[in-house]
């Protein structure tokens, strides 16, 4: 097995000398700029040396560059300057020349207005005389046929004729008052026609005026345009040409570079300037020191044997393999299973979390231990084990024989390790323990009935890392064969476990039964006859937050059935849904039904809070002695 040994050495080997390149690769960046400083203060002394005269030439090449653009830069930003007091010269002018015409528009303004709101006056002015008129015109039509209804009364009243010149009085002093209402409405119409033309006036003087003010606003606006976009050009040439001086700079390093190599080689320091040499060479010895280091590693990765390198080498690739493999088969794998015997007809799943949190069974569970005690069954026995606290879920599995029989399957799922209630139970020593398999399984003593609470055919074994079976020792020993393989479990692609699945799994309460004749058998009656006999299958899922809600699964036999099943629902919701026995419904609003393929049916209501406290009851079998169940 030496070969590991050897392998381990090589990856520390490359590790460290991956890590010497990173470093050599900082030393050598840090270098460079070092000599390049030394270069740029050092170009006064390069110019005692004969073989840099190149680099001489080179840099007072780029140096006048670097003038003439520095020039052209000057002279870009003074135009800018110029233009930038050439804007603010407009913008004066525009200001002066808008506030001249508001002033000119203003009185014009409050011409207008006066004179509009003249012309208004004397519409209504107008209007009214014209009223009057029609008034007037109305008048002598009512007076005009009350004569005549007069006249054509038969017999003829005795003061017809005083009747008569009353009216005909009243009509004679009608056409004075229409005349001296139609001279009113002449003049009227005169003063509406002069208001109107001052008002015409007044508004074609502001008009002409406003249209100036536009005409002004809009040449100063095109000569600001024009302006910003020779400042738009101009700001482009400035950062051309600072663009164009840093690449000069940056063409100057190589120069400057070889300049510093040639003073830090021959010890020339300038004299403003001589902690730069100190620091060339300190740089230098630095990355003569990685390039050092760098070479024994290579030497000693070249002493290792190749043949013991190739076989780790295979070893790591071999067991990358495998570990791809086995976390592949692991997330492929099929979700975690109940552990059940594959006869199960019934399951009764409790989330004590979810108990706990809900307001109403938390009251009632305080209020009735003997509710809670029902509901969760041979659980409330294991020593050492609070289920309102140390319990996340109870599953009961209940199966029917051919004799009628029922046997029960108790899961108890914690929330944390078994190894308290372990512990406690083998140190009891009213538990004896035996294996099945291997798998320890603990029985209470027939002998401890008397001095211990609880039944006496009582048994535990640990089938999981956080779960529990329990119950007669007979089911917990089948229990124990199922979870070892030597018995068939429930399997999870069943009919029955995929129904199961497909309720809410945070629900405080599941139910589910492929045998929805034998529930009554089973639990205090629930469901009504009617809902039992339609069902092929039946899951009922509660949440006990306030408001109570429940979700009913339902299987029947065919599609055509089921569409009859959710007519019947909807049209007979109190005969289907209520509690046997009971005036209680199961709902408090009528559900809302959802067909699931061909033959499956979803019910969605509330549940009012009496029915549900009724329904656990009778799940716990708490509500009526049990031999009154056997007449349902």
């Amino acid at each position: 097995m030496s070969f590991i040994g050897t392998g381990f050495r090589e990856v520390a080997l490359k590790i460290k000398r991956q890590r010497t390149r990173m470093v050599l690769r900082h030393e050598r960046r840090l270098l460079q700029k070092s000599e390049i400083d030394l270069g740029r203060e050092g170009t006064v002394q390069a110019a005692n040396f004969p073989e840099l005269r190149n680099e001489i030439v080179a840099l007072k090449k780029l140096e006048q560059e670097q003038k003439e653009v520095a020039l052209r830069l000057a002279r870009i930003e003074e135009g800018i300057k110029r233009i930038e007091e050439e804007r603010q010269q407009i913008a004066r002018e525009q200001a002066e020349a808008i506030a001249k015409l508001e002033a000119e528009k203003k009185p014009l303004f409050q011409q207008r207005n006066q004179a509009n709101s003249t012309a208004e006056v004397c519409e209504r002015e107008l209007a009214g005389v014209e009223r009057r008129i029609q008034e007037s015109e109305a008048a002598d039509r009512d007076l005009l046929k009350q004569l005549s209804d007069l006249h054509a009364l038969d017999p003829a009243p005795p003061d017809l004729e005083t009747l008569s010149a009353g009216i005909m009085a009243k009509r004679a002093r009608l056409p004075d008052k229409r005349a001296e209402l139609v001279r009113a409405r002449m003049g009227s119409a005169d003063a509406v026609r002069a208001a109107k033309e001052k008002l015409t006036s007044a508004e074609s003087e502001l008009a002409i005026v406003e249209k100036n003010i536009a005409r002004t606003r809009s040449e100063f606006e095109a000569r600001d345009r024009k302006l910003s976009e020779s400042i738009a050009t101009q700001q482009q040439a400035a950062r051309d040409a600072r663009a164009r001086h840093q690449t000069v700079e940056e063409r100057k390093n190589p120069a400057y570079l070889s300049i510093g190599r040639h003073l830090s080689e021959k010890g020339v320091a300038p004299p403003n300037a001589p902690h730069l040499l100190e620091e060339a060479h300190r740089r230098r010895q630095a990355v003569d020191l990685q390039l050092q280091h760098q070479a024994e590693l290579a030497r000693l990765s070249a002493l290792i044997d190749k043949q013991e390198l190739r076989k780790f080498y295979f070893s790591a690739f071999s067991v990358l393999i495998l570990l791809a493999i086995t976390l592949l088969v692991v997330f492929q794998s099929p979700r975690g299973r109940e552990w059940l015997p594959q006869e199960t007809d019934t399951i009764l799943s409790i989330n004590a979390e979810q108990f706990e949190h809900g307001s109403f069974a938390k009251r009632w569970r305080d209020g009735q231990p003997k509710l809670w005690s029902g509901l969760i069954g041979p659980a409330a026995s294991v020593p050492g084990l609070n289920p309102s606290r140390d319990t996340a879920r109870i599953t009961r599995a209940l199966t029917t024989n051919e004799n009628g029989d029922t046997r029960e399957f108790n899961l108890v799922q914690t929330r944390r390790s078994l190894a308290k209630v372990i512990r406690t139970v083998a140190d009891d020593r009213n538990f004896e323990k035996r294996p099945i398999s291997g798998l320890p399984v603990w029985k209470r003593r027939p002998t401890s009935a008397a001095t211990t609470p609880g039944r006496p055919d009582f048994a535990v074994a640990r089938v999981g890392p956080a779960t529990l079976a329990v119950g007669t020792p007979k089911e917990v020993d089948e229990l124990v064969e199922v979870r070892l393989g030597i018995k068939p479990d429930l399997k999870i692609t069943g009919q029955l476990f995929d129904r199961f699945e497909a309720l809410d799994r945070e629900s405080a309460l599941r139910l589910i039964s492929r045998d929805p004749a034998d529930l009554s058998r089973v639990f205090h009656p629930i469901f009504s006859r009617e809902l039992l006999e339609a069902s092929q299958l039946i899951g009922l899922a509660v949440n006990l937050q306030n408001p109570v809600k429940a979700r009913i699964l339902i299987k029947v036999d065919a599609p055509k059935k089921a569409g009859d099943v959710a007519r019947d629902l909807r049209t007979n919701a109190q005969q289907w849904l209520r509690l046997p026995e009971s005036p209680l419904l199961l709902y408090s609003q009528l559900p809302e039904i959802q067909t699931r393929g061909d033959s499956n049916l979803e019910l969605r209501f509330t549940v009012p809070e009496n029915s549900a406290h009724l329904l656990l009851e009778r799940l716990a079998g708490t509500d009526v002695p049990e031999t009154a169940v056997a007449t349902y």
